[in-house]
């Protein structure tokens, strides 16, 4: 077995491969070729604490996996992570297993990639200004992924504690040299200012009013993953033209903001234009004109995990990286 760990996999695995890899991976869930079922959660009462299990496949590309992630809040006290993950890569042919790969990293960096090929289906083609609102853990990777599919001119951050904005600014400028980056003084300003937005918070309570979309604009919700956040408020959803899913299923039971929207009776899930995987493989249609607002909401799906794990595989052997155990 191949064991990979996060620094690791950084050195050799980066957004334009997650992009690569996820995309064939959508198209075999239009296919038809994916199996995802619920993810079991253990509750660790004691600790407050929790483990979640996430097991997936995808026929066309041969692979099973299962990721596993504990979440316990007590950690820090104890100089541990709050969050800690691994997927374990089983190959499909001999049920092998294969590899195990710290997940953290790939987690970022597989929200950061569908965000990427959204922005690509639905954002206009000439849009360069980003705007995100959120600058914790997720927020680098998305700003990577928009830039890999929509070359930026300006970038616009915005978080409610303006130093970790500032910080954030200050990383990218050496990486992103001919944008100009900015901390933006409000949510509000951001979104005016912006043809693309990234929402990447955990609030229970939306963040910025829908008013101040522009025609045109392209919107990734990607922070809120559970019913009782909901980082987008209703005037967004009544304003989105298009409203694209990463999944159905997932977003049915976990898009807080949906499920309100559904609850109060303007939006139902009837409505929703496609998933991202019917755009991907062309079932269904992506922007179509300049105007439209369109707001892609994100999240995740264990069968995503799985195709940037196996990536992350493949390229470790092409280059023979990684500690081989024997089990």
């Amino acid at each position: 077995m191949l064991i990979l760990g996060e620094d690791q996999i950084r050195s050799f695995y980066g957004m334009r491969e997650a992009i690569r890899d996820l995309t064939p991976a959508l198209r075999a869930e239009h296919a038809g070729q994916v199996q995802n079922p619920p993810r079991l959660v253990l509750d660790v009462p004691e600790r407050e604490a929790s483990a979640l299990y996430m097991p997936s496949a995808i026929g066309g590309l041969g692979a099973v996996g299962c990721k596993v992630v504990t979440v316990f809040p007590q950690n820090p006290a104890r100089s541990l992570p709050t969050i800690q993950g691994v997927t374990l890569l089983t190959e499909a042919d001999t049920g092998q297993h294969v590899a195990l790969l710290s997940a953290s990293y790939l987690t970022r960096l597989r929200t950061g990639a569908l965000t990427g090929i959204a922005a690509h289906h639905l954002a206009r083609a000439q849009a360069s200004r980003l705007g995100v609102i959120g600058t914790g853990g997720m927020a680098l990777e998305q700003i990577r992924a928009v830039q890999e599919v929509r070359p930026l001119t300006e970038l616009r951050l915005f978080n409610r504690t303006a130093a970790k904005a500032a910080a954030l600014a200050e990383e990218l400028r050496p990486e992103l040299p001919g944008v100009d980056i900015q901390v933006s003084p409000s949510a509000e300003a951001l979104v005016e200012a912006s043809d693309m937005v990234v929402a990447a918070t955990q609030s229970s309570t939306p963040v910025f009013s829908g008013e101040a979309l522009q025609p045109g604009t392209f919107l990734s919700g990607i922070g809120s993953y559970l019913p009782s956040m909901r980082e987008v408020d209703e005037t967004t959803i009544r304003r989105a033209d298009k409203v694209v899913l990463d999944t159905l299923e997932g977003t049915r039971h976990e898009a807080g903001e949906l499920i309100h929207a559904e609850q109060q009776g303007f939006w139902s899930f009837t409505q929703a234009h496609s998933d991202l995987a019917g755009v991907v493989a062309g079932a269904r249609a992506g922007r179509e004109t300049e105007a439209e607002i369109i707001f892609f909401k994100c999240v995740g799906a264990a069968y995503f995990d799985l195709a940037v794990t196996l990536g992350a595989y493949h390229e470790a052997q092409r280059q023979g990286l990684g500690t081989e155990v024997q089990l």
